[in-house]
Formats: structure tokens, C-alpha cells, sequence
């Protein structure tokens, strides 16, 4: 990652601190955040209602990525609807289930409801937490911790990276293409997957190197640029021209190994052709879209209108909840081959395994 505003958990007590000394600084996106930290905090005033606590995984707000998204649809959540407060907490680097278990914790105890657990290494503090706080509505992005009132806000991970898979294929000019995941965890497989089987469709004996930076339980693999950097380096040195990745903050290191190799990469979550650092924009052939925003802000809107439901709700390519980034025009000219793919997806002639 070419920044990163993360930091790390040390100590209850700090985020006690930072919980109870709630400072309405408002702001022209209607969150602040504050500044790094025993914890990252922010709190925003909107109009009344609501009192939004919102957890982030590792990387936090700056990761051009996952976490950023699910930034903008809270931006826009709290412009647009009636909410009061707003609270943002990071995760840090190597921390405990407890200390997650502890940040959900102190949201719910805070009075914040509804509140949002940004990543799937909340799983088990949701439905410790969530079963503690029965009366406050709590929603999970990618996984699907059950309870009757947590909802999951989840993707079809596979079906995108079909699509970036594909323009990938198309793209190359050595027949030879990476793939870097963060963490090798199975929702990062289905990112691979998809990818994969999106390549071979339009090349089946394409070369397709892969590559996962750590192994759970270290999740540091999401906000490792050195070594996303290192590991793209060596595909591309291996003959590869095109490297997806789906590593978080480690993304900007691959986005690094593209330019300083003059071959592309591709993107994951945000349109990084627009969220990336300038000076490596342009390596960004496409980004395979997950709309984490547009998620949050379902669920926001959902609770203002009492609408809430426990359970999965599922953004797939159907519902318009992944897709791929035309930014910078260097897929156009596939573009109508890539809609192709993704329309035989749609009416289900192209079943995209997750696994």
C-alpha cells in the first residue's frame, strides 16, 4: 500500500479513551478521521437518528481497497440519511479475536446502532457480541455469522474476477498472467477461482502463476505492501504481463512491481484506476468491482426504514453488486467481448464455481 492510516489496538483502556471523548468535528464528507493512534477513531454530526458504529479490518480508511469502500457508502449514508453520530474504529496488525471481540464490544455499550463489522476475522467477535446486545442491529461484510440480529452483507467474489479474468486473458501478450491474494483464506480463493476460470475461457492453456502472501492465522498478508511488491516482482519477472491482485493495502506494492516492469495489473474492490496512488494509476488496466459501498448504505438505509433482516443478502452480478472498471479506457476495446461473459453469467449459461 503507497499509504496506509491504520493503526494499531494496544490497550482497552485506549480505546475506552477514545470511545467516551466523542468530538462532533464535522467535515465536508461528514466523518473525520482521527489521528493515528492507540486506536483509530472518528465521529462525524449528521442530522438526528441513528448512531453508527462501523468496525474496520485490517488497513482501515487509506487502503484504496476494501476498507474505502465501505468508507464511501458510510460518507454517503450519513449525508443522505437521517443518522446521528458516527464512529469509526480500526483494526490493528496481528491483534487478538478478543481485542475485535472488545472494539464491537464498546460500540454496543456506547449506545452505537447499528454497528458494522468490516471483514470476515469478525466471525466469532460478531456472534459473541451480537448475542450480548440482542436489541442492537449489527451487520458483517463477507461472511456469514448467524444470529437473529446480525445481517451479512456478502459477494460474489468469483463471478467479478471472472470478468477481470477474461480481460486478462484478452490483454496478454505472453500468454502468461499472476494472481497475489492477501491472505489464503477461502473468500480469497474465490477470488482466485473465479479468475482462473475466467482466463481459461478464453484461453485454456493460458500460464497462470499464484501466489498468497501469509497463511492464517497471520492476516498480515492484507497489509504487507513490501511483500505484494515482491511477489508481483517475481511474476513478472517469470514472464507475466498482467498480475490481479486481492490483497487489501498489500495491492499497492503489486501496483508498484507493474510500473517499475512496465506490464499491468488489475485492480480488486475499489476502482484503483481512481483510488491508487497517481504516479501508478496507470499500470490499472481494470479493477474488479465489489460494491461494499453500495452495501453498507443498503444496510443503513434498510435500519432507517426498520426494514432490517437478519441473514445473508447476496451482491452478485445479477444485483449489480460486482462488476468490472472501465476507467482509463484500456479495456475498451474488449469491452464488448467482457459484457458478453458477463451476460452468459447473468442468465446462468456460465456457472462460475467459488471453490
Amino acid at each position: 500500500m503507497l499509504r496506509n492510516h491504520a493503526s494499531k489496538l494496544a490497550a482497552t483502556t485506549a480505546v475506552s479513551a477514545m470511545l467516551m471523548a466523542v468530538a462532533a468535528c464535522g467535515g465536508s464528507s461528514g466523518t473525520d478521521t482521527a489521528t493515528p493512534g492507540a486506536s483509530s477513531a472518528s465521529s462525524a454530526a449528521a442530522p438526528s437518528g441513528a448512531k453508527v458504529g462501523l468496525a474496520y479490518d485490517i488497513g482501515g480508511r487509506g487502503d484504496q481497497s476494501f476498507n474505502d469502500a465501505a468508507a464511501a457508502g458510510l460518507e454517503k449514508a450519513t449525508s443522505e440519511l437521517k443518522l446521528g453520530e458516527v464512529k469509526e474504529l480500526e483494526a490493528g496488525s496481528g491483534e487478538t479475536g478478543a481485542q475485535k471481540e472488545q472494539r464491537l464490544r464498546l460500540l454496543a455499550q456506547s449506545g452505537y446502532n447499528p454497528v458494522i463489522a468490516v471483514g470476515f476475522a469478525y466471525s466469532e467477535a460478531i456472534k459473541k457480541v451480537a448475542g450480548e446486545f440482542p436489541d442492537t442491529k449489527f451487520a458483517i461484510v463477507d461472511d456469514a455469522a448467524q444470529g437473529p440480529n446480525i445481517s451479512n452483507l456478502v459477494f460474489a467474489e468469483n463471478e467479478g474476477s471472472f470478468l477481470v479474468g477474461a480481460a486478462a486473458a484478452l490483454k496478454t501478450k505472453k500468454e502468461h498472467i499472476g494472481f497475489v491474494g492477501g491472505v489464503q483464506v477461502p473468500l480469497i480463493k474465490k477470488f482466485e477461482v473465479g479468475f482462473t476460470k475466467g482466463a481459461q475461457a478464453v484461453k485454456p492453456d493460458i500460464k497462470i502463476d499464484v501466489k498468497y502472501l501469509t497463511q492464517p492465522p497471520d492476516f498480515g498478508g492484507f497489509n504487507d505492501p513490501a511483500k505484494g511488491k515482491t511477489a508481483a516482482q517475481g511474476m513478472y519477472d517469470a514472464g507475466a504481463d498482467v498480475v490481479y491482485q486481492a490483497a487489501g493495502g498489500s495491492g499497492g506494492g503489486v501496483f508498484e512491481a507493474a510500473k517499475e516492469s512496465k506490464a499491468l495489473a488489475i485492480g480488486v474492490d475499489s476502482d484503483q484506476a481512481l483510488t491508487a496512488d497517481e504516479s501508478v494509476r496507470g499500470v490499472i488496466m481494470t479493477s474488479m468491482l465489489k460494491k461494499v459501498d453500495v452495501a453498507v448504505f443498503d444496510f443503513l438505509k434498510s435500519f432507517v426504514d426498520g426494514t432490517v433482516k437478519a441473514g445473508p443478502t447476496t451482491y452478485d452480478l445479477k444485483a449489480g453488486g460486482v462488476d468490472y472498471s472501465t476507467t482509463g479506457g484500456q479495456v475498451d476495446d474488449i469491452k464488448l467481448k467482457l459484457d458478453e461473459y458477463k451476460k452468459k453469467i447473468i442468465d446462468g449459461e456460465i456457472k462460475v464455481p467459488a471453490e
